[in-house]
């Protein structure tokens, strides 16, 4: 062999091999939410009465006036996961080898009766041993299948004995049980939930999130209820009301995160640390609809700021903007908040087009009312904004994140589901090429859920659900081709042209 080839083939053997696209432990999966997927089991027998969302979606006599935005469809067109989890695992893990499923803990199935006053053995006492020992059960499926939970502890719904949203629908002056609104009350209980959920799933769960989509709970359940969503109470234009909302959860999240880290002392994936809390949070892009319009750039600026900055400042950097006026109420971060973010989980579904009028610059949460809110132009789909996103958590706050929803609906799957996994997942893999601390990417949803107040009219999963006696589940387009990414550890030049990101 002559000297040059000789050393061309030495060096190019000495080279290090290309660096894989994602991390070596990176989660693949899928998500869902207890609410959404538990009701309508094949027996019959798995409907949580408990809750204020169960309250919310049977109550259509009592919700005359929000007929026009809920769908009031039965809980039992539900997919029955509570009983069928087992099969959907095994779909997950055979069909597309997934690693990890996102899944939640219904506080109101855990604890149906209030928890006032209760420490110890008392609070045990209440729990529902039969509900604790289901949970159980899925966590050891999810074990046996060599995948990784990810759990909520509080995906919206409150059991009915800390929040009565029909009645505080009705007249929230007079209703007795408030939810967030009842701050004292509900910090500390959820905290206790929290804890008690920690110590009894420690040893089978070490990644939670404490919170899903907190800004949801206030937008549609405070300030601009809407067909998109509207949770309990459902009222418009309460702005201290939701300020008082918005504050509760920010401090709910700290003493969560706190009750978990004490509570969760065992290392059940064997990675040298007992649990890694965080929040799950829907970060969503805005733009002006004239970039040369100072009022439409001031007012994609506020609803950036109202929807995403403002509580992300607050629980990963102990910024508090109580009073939502644009800065912090002090120049250094509150103890009790700073430092209690293990990791950031990122929903991604849409860019928020703005158009302002010539009240945007007003103080920032009276701004809310001074656009039009049917100039929100939503779910426009643009997959760059999950790249984005990423790259925005990295430069402010410098903190691991995990995709932990995005999805479409795929009423008419043909291949949209299968477009939207690629796109997303490919910005995904640029961001962690860009340096973004990408830890996992799970698809919402693992199937067809009960899309809040939509009911069933919302198709979301990577395998649809049939309403039928056994709740038959059937793959979708992306099925496949997430197996096929998972397994090459890439997307595929083929997939990329057919599927190109913008």
């Amino acid at each position: 062999m002559r000297p040059l080839v000789l050393a061309l083939v030495l060096l190019s053997c000495s080279s290090p091999s290309p660096k894989p696209p994602f991390p070596e432990k990176f989660y693949f999966g899928a998500s869902t939410a207890g609410f959404q997927v538990d009701p309508g089991c094949p027996s019959g027998a798995c409907v949580d009465t408990n809750s204020d969302w169960y309250q919310w979606v049977t109550s259509g006599s009592e919700l005359q006036d929000l007929k026009e935005l809920i769908t009031f469809e039965p809980l039992d067109h539900a997919p029955g996961f509570w009983e069928l989890y087992e099969q959907d695992f095994d779909r997950a893990q055979k069909d597309m080898g997934l690693n990890s499923i996102r899944l939640s803990i219904e506080w109101s199935r855990i604890f149906p009766t209030a928890t006032d006053g209760l420490e110890g053995d008392a609070l045990a006492a209440v729990a529902s041993a039969e509900n604790i020992a289901a949970y159980h059960a899925q966590f050891a499926a999810l074990k046996a299948r060599g995948m990784t939970p990810l759990v909520t502890i509080h995906h919206y719904t409150l059991p009915l004995w800390i929040h009565d949203g029909v009645a505080c629908h009705k007249d929230l002056s007079t209703c007795t049980k408030r939810g967030w609104l009842d701050r004292e009350r509900i910090i500390r209980e959820i905290a206790k939930y929290a804890g008690f959920v920690a110590k009894e799933f420690g040893g089978e769960v070490d990644l939670w999130a404490t919170q899903n989509e907190p800004f949801a709970v206030v937008l549609p359940g405070y300030l601009l209820p809407s067909k998109d969503r509207v949770n309990p109470p459902g009222l418009s234009y309460k702005f201290v009301e939701a300020k008082a909302v918005m504050n509760a959860m920010i401090e709910a999240h700290a003493r969560m995160y706190d009750a978990v880290k004490a509570n969760d002392l065992i290392d059940a994936d064997k990675d040298g640390k007992a649990s890694l809390v965080g929040l799950v949070y829907p970060i969503t892009p805005t733009k002006p609809k004239d970039p040369e319009n100072r009022l439409d750039v001031k007012a994609a600026e506020n609803i950036f700021y109202l929807y995403n900055t403002a509580f992300l400042d607050a629980v990963t950097l102990g910024k508090l903007d109580a009073d939502l006026n644009g800065k912090p109420d002090a120049p250094e971060p509150v103890e009790s908040l700073a430092g209690r973010m293990d990791y950031l989980g990122l929903n991604y579904y849409t860019r928020i087009t703005v158009k302002g009028t010539d009240t945007a610059s007003l103080p920032l949460l009276s701004s809310i009312s001074n656009f039009d809110p049917f100039s929100l132009e939503l779910w426009e789909d643009y997959s760059k904004g999950i790249y984005d996103i990423q790259m925005f958590v990295k430069e402010r706050y410098a903190i691991p994140m995990m995709i932990t929803e995005t999805g479409t609906d795929a009423a008419s799957d043909g291949t949209k589901v299968e477009s939207w996994l690629v796109r997303h997942l490919e910005w995904t893999k640029r961001a962690i090429k860009d340096g973004a601390d990408v830890r996992g990417f799970f698809y919402w949803s693992l199937t067809d859920n009960y899309e809040w107040n939509h009911g069933m009219n919302m198709k979301f999963g990577l395998y649809g659900v049939e309403n039928d006696a056994a709740k038959t589940r059937t793959a979708r387009s992306a099925v496949a081709t997430y197996a096929n990414i998972i397994k090459k550890g890439d997307i595929s030049a083929e997939l990329l042209t057919k599927f190109p990101p913008e």
